[in-house]
């Protein structure tokens, strides 16, 4: 049996799951009354990507869509499935035989066909002849925007493909909801790149010191993910913020690049999730640099804790996601009243929207193919939320066995969002100056959980240290750098 593998120390991958992701989206189409037999799936996957006008390209990574059905790690493919039969068929470059020279043997027809186990393996430059002689009555493509970035999906080309019926509504939403309920062979890969991702943030959590650099603890992570785990891409940029940079929800970008120096005292938030065969982890760990925390640092940590021990406590199938998110804030408001920081009315302060001050992020994100995977404002789901606070989150649905979701709350002291609470009549009053002014410069928790919900609650994916006196010992036990300067 084909299969997709980085080593045997690795999880290898059986090309089953997409044949298995291929029947599951014909099984939906085939309720599509006004699809009959000689209906045409076509997608088109990704293609390599120059840096800028030169011949450098950027490492491949396959089109999540594309991915999900036929698994296939080269650029320039096209797939095909018969909605009657489901066969799959997958059209492959043609390549110039000098190509071998640069780019090792190419590969036959026969050995796409063998590595993928597909029924059928053509050239790109014949798929106006294999599909005119279908004869097909409506070839379905992909074509949607994607709630989370905003951007429209790629329609697919090829020469000739004006002379057949296209429809572009049909295909996205179903394939999108096919994509929210995991597989058993998804979450097999699923649970795997948690377990490297969360072994890897063991790893940083262990080497991490003051005197070096936030860059450090990716560099540790990608290390470990990659030698390790075989996973040559992260699904995201590291966030690596530490002091006030942890209050930088999105920190790590080129203008930001993980490249402050770590005091003694410190909190340290680092978002990094691996990624592999496509398949996504995004786990996030906050923890002081110095190993100990301090009895702030503690307040702050612990409101959080409770908030995610709140959520995956109650989280299951039939459960609202947005009452999971008020949930966490209202757990998150009442520890920090008791901490002094807040005074009044819980009830008041979440009317007022005081928990998006803290937390202005949603509670989560469904992930799987995408670190914030598909299906969250489909239509016929619920609307995005407008109120303060819910309205960033990423899906307002109600959970179901199958889905896999983060658990990521968090609390931020952003000077801007401070500046607006104090100035807002209603938002002040339930604000004590001193306590929360001398939190200004401390940055943010976050804790996040990559959870796979169950009929009767979650499965939890993530295996990390989470508690104040875990983190410590785990700390404690101080292990080198995979460099040192």
């Amino acid at each position: 049996m084909a299969s997709y593998q980085m080593g045997k120390h690795t999880l290898k991958v059986p090309m089953t799951l997409f044949k298995e992701n291929r029947a599951k989206l014909i099984g939906e189409l085939k309720k599509v009354n006004r699809l009959d037999n000689k209906a045409l799936v076509l997608l088109e996957g990704g293609d390599s990507l120059s840096l800028y006008d030169t011949d450098v390209d950027y490492v491949f990574r396959q089109e999540s869509f594309f991915n999900y059905l036929f698994g296939v790690t080269e650029p320039g493919c096209f797939g095909l499935v018969e909605v009657a039969s489901g066969a799959a068929t997958l059209f492959v470059p043609r390549l110039p035989e000098e190509y071998a020279v640069w780019m090792g043997r190419l590969l036959t027809l026969e050995d796409f066909k063998k590595k993928y186990e597909v029924d059928h393996v053509f050239y790109a430059d014949e798929i106006d002849q294999v599909i005119g002689g279908k004869k097909p009555s409506v070839i379905l493509t992909l074509s949607g925007k994607n709630s989370d970035s905003g951007l429209a999906f790629k329609p697919v080309v090829f020469k000739g493909i004006e002379k057949y019926v296209i429809d572009t509504d049909i295909l996205y939403p179903i394939l999108c909801e096919c994509r929210v309920i995991k597989s058993p062979a998804e979450i097999e890969v699923l649970r795997y790149v948690a377990r490297i991702s969360s072994e890897a943030h063991k790893k940083v959590m262990q080497s991490i010191e003051p005197g070096k650099h936030e860059y450090h603890a990716e560099a540790e992570f990608l290390a470990y993910t990659y030698y390790v785990g075989g996973c040559r891409h992260v699904s995201y940029t590291c966030i690596c913020g530490v002091g006030n940079n942890s209050s930088i929800l999105h920190y790590g970008h080129a203008g930001a690049p993980n490249d402050y120096e770590i005091k003694d005292g410190d909190m340290c938030l680092f978002d990094m999730g691996a990624n592999y065969y496509g398949y996504a982890a995004d786990i996030t760990c906050s923890f002081p640099a110095n190993g100990k925390f301090t009895p702030d640092q503690k307040i702050v940590y612990n409101a959080v804790l409770a908030a995610r021990d709140a959520v995956c406590n109650t989280a299951k199938d039939g459960v609202s996601w947005v009452d999971m998110h008020l949930l966490a804030n209202r757990v998150m408001l009442t520890k920090l009243k008791e901490a002094g920081l807040l005074k009044g009315e819980v009830d008041d302060m979440m009317q007022a929207g005081l928990a998006a001050i803290f937390q202005p992020h949603g509670l989560g994100h469904l992930i799987g193919l995408d670190v914030h995977d598909v299906g969250g404002y489909l239509e016929g789901c619920p609307p995005r939320p407008k109120e303060a606070g819910v309205n960033r989150l990423r899906f307002a649905r109600t959970l179901k066995a199958g889905m896999y979701v983060t658990v990521e709350p968090g609390c931020y002291f952003i000077d801007c969002l401070l500046d607006k609470a104090f100035a807002d009549p209603v938002q002040s009053k339930f604000l004590v100056a001193e306590k929360i002014n001398r939190f200004r410069g401390f940055g943010g928790v976050r804790i996040e959980d990559d959870v796979l919900i169950t009929k009767d609650g979650i499965e939890n994916f993530t295996l990390v240290p989470r508690t104040v006196e875990e983190i410590e010992a785990h700390m404690a036990q101080r292990l080198p750098a995979v460099a040192t300067i």
